[in-house]
């Protein structure tokens, strides 16, 4: 009886639940079973907890200890304080405390198991809905160190037939290899706990590459990471790397402004366009420290004088370089980024003057007025006649057409006028950048760019975000080259790859960039080097019949709460012999199956 009036309840507190928050709507707080027990549904964007060591379902239940025992009806009223939701799912502080004993996460999933159950009709499972799986932390008290017990739902159409259970323990870290599973073991365990004569393998690894190839002592804490993800079939021994015949997925996050990179002048220029186009948009500019150059004010005087001189016959060509150079370190990049490392040999007029201007020279807002007023008075009085580009639409290209003429519109340098004239102009010189090295990589589809990227028919906030856009997709485009030595036959999907997220995605600099490639393409990056995680999965049965056993190492703790004060958990960390063997936790996910039908 006792048990009968538990499933009901838990039935009813599900299938509420479900009705409550609809199929993709994920509830904000978590809920209370009996006293001791949260119940959150977990999905969408919301980081998954169990995503480490488990492929499935998107939305999930996620079942732990209850750390707020507030006296409510915790069918009806949820918790007011927002921050309670992620930081209780995903735990920070005290993890450990928030995992549940083994014994009640069976009890969990036995009541879950009936409810689901359509033969259990007795129970009041009238309104029977397939429910999302389930998941229980554990404290890993067990003599296995279960970490986490889940219970996902076999279907037919939309009826229950069975339910998966896994079971998921993980032991270490350790650099001791004796403790590492035998892969005949693992197999042969595997084939007696669920009677089934033939098992197929499949191998997982990544590697990290960006860490791979930089420099000694030169690795910057950051959020860029370039991994290679790789799969095969067919498994001799643990791990082993694995063979040329392989399916590889380059995966590549990237945060722009590393000093190291040979791109970092062009991130400097572009951060002084957002300054600016920030200073447009509220009306507040942050002007760099004055640096020990010379002044803006004083390179646009000398720009100005020379090109009277050109007009007036008496300049000598080919005495001054009129281009600034970028100065890099161009030797292990592939030729065809060169091009970004230079200006451009084309600069015009407007062009020239933001290189005069740009962020180590201007420093504050009178003497960027003063400039603008040279210039504007020297085409006032017809002592220069500079030369544009075609298509040029900033409006300072606009008096300089307009002086060809003789008759030029009155100009108040007041407000964020004169901000606003150096923002367009800075814009239309960097779009141009951009594109030269993207066109100028053979077979770049200029289409991309001529109706997105460098479109001039949106406002001018939204053609910097997309100019910050061709600038994160150029530092991923350097890495690549500089860094895996990659050549234009694998830039150009690349390319194609981030223009296809850009054009339809804001700026995010955290997005993770995959493209598939050959393995022998990264090779050399990783036979050598240790893998962050290697697994292998081991599985016999078809369709929903499947059943798999997987082992794993990574470098990183699979599990949050897994660093609690138990005898248990992850409790040899010495390292035996060498200081430079690796550190691995190993998990292993045993599943069964239970058939309602």
């Amino acid at each position: 009886g006792m048990l009968r009036g538990k499933v009901v309840y838990l039935n009813l507190f599900f299938s509420f639940r479900i009705r409550k928050e609809g199929k993709d709507n994920i509830p904000e707080h978590p809920y209370l079973y009996e006293t001791d027990v949260e119940i959150s549904l977990v999905g969408g964007s919301c980081k998954s907890p169990v995503e480490k060591f488990w492929n499935g379902s998107s939305a999930m239940y996620i079942l732990q200890k209850a750390t707020h025992n507030k006296e409510s009806d915790s069918m009806e009223e949820s918790r007011t304080d927002d921050d309670v939701y992620a930081s209780e799912v995903l735990p920070k502080e005290t993890p450990g405390a928030l995992a549940l004993s083994v014994g009640r996460a069976k009890q969990l999933i036995s009541l879950y198991t009936m409810v689901q159950n359509p033969n259990m009709s007795n129970v009041g499972m009238s309104d029977l809905v397939v429910l999302p799986p389930l998941w229980a932390r554990c404290d890993g008290c067990d003599p296995q160190h279960t970490c986490w017990i889940g219970a996902e739902p076999l279907k037919a159409g939309n009826k229950v037939t069975g339910l998966n259970i896994c079971t998921v323990s993980c032991d270490g870290p350790t650099a001791d290899k004796t403790r590492f599973a035998n892969l005949e073991e693992l197999k042969m365990e595997h084939k007696i706990r669920h009677h089934s004569s033939v098992v197929t393998t499949k191998g997982f690894a990544q590697y990290e590459l960006i860490t791979a190839a930089a420099i000694e002592d030169t690795i910057v804490e950051s959020g860029s990471n370039i991994c290679v993800d790789i799969t095969w079939n067919g498994v001799e021994k643990i791990l082993e790397t694995p063979p040329l015949i392989s399916a590889a997925t380059l995966n590549i996050a990237l945060e722009s402004g590393d000093p190291r990179s040979p791109v970092f002048q062009l991130y400097r220029e572009l951060q002084f366009l957002l300054a600016l186009a920030e200073g447009v948009r509220t009306g507040v500019t942050e002007w760099p420290e004055p640096s020990e150059s010379e002044s803006a004010l004083k390179l646009v005087q000398e720009f100005l004088t020379d090109l009277k001189k050109k007009l007036d016959g008496d300049y000598i060509f080919g005495n001054k370089d009129e281009t600034e150079k970028i100065k890099c370190d161009t030797a292990a990049v592939d030729s065809c980024i060169k091009s970004i490392f230079g200006e451009r040999g084309d600069l015009d007029f407007t062009e020239q003057l933001w290189c005069k201007m740009k962020s180590e020279c201007v420093s504050s807002y009178q003497e960027l007025i003063d400039c603008f007023t040279l210039v504007i008075k020297s085409l006032e009085h017809g002592e220069i006649q500079p030369w544009i580009h075609q298509g040029s639409s900033s409006f300072l290209s606009q008096l300089i057409q307009q002086s060809y003429h003789g008759k030029m519109e009155d100009v108040s340098l007041s407000d964020i006028t004169p901000i606003q004239m150096l923002l367009e102009i800075g814009l239309e010189k960097m779009k141009k950048d951009y594109v030269s090295f993207f066109i100028g990589e053979p077979g770049t589809c200029s289409l991309l760019f001529q109706d997105y990227f460098i479109s001039t028919s949106v406002d001018l906030q939204e053609q910097v975000q997309r100019v910050q856009k061709l600038h994160h997709m150029l530092e991923i485009m350097v890495s690549c080259t500089g860094l895996l030595q990659f050549r234009h036959e694998n830039l150009f999907p690349l390319t194609q790859i981030c223009m296809k997220y850009y054009k339809e995605n804001p700026l995010n600099e955290k997005h993770v960039f995959q493209l598939p490639i050959t393995p022998a393409l990264v090779k050399k990056f990783y036979q050598n080097d240790n893998p962050e995680v290697w697994k292998v999965e081991i599985s016999s049965g078809h369709g929903q019949k499947e059943i798999k056993t997987t082992w794993q190492v990574s470098t990183n703790a699979p599990v949050e709460h897994g660093t609690a004060n138990n005898s248990g958990f992850f409790s040899d960390s010495t390292v035996n012999g060498s200081s430079e063997e690796r550190l691995y936790f190993i998990t292993l996910t045993q599943c069964s199956q239970v058939q309602f039908t």
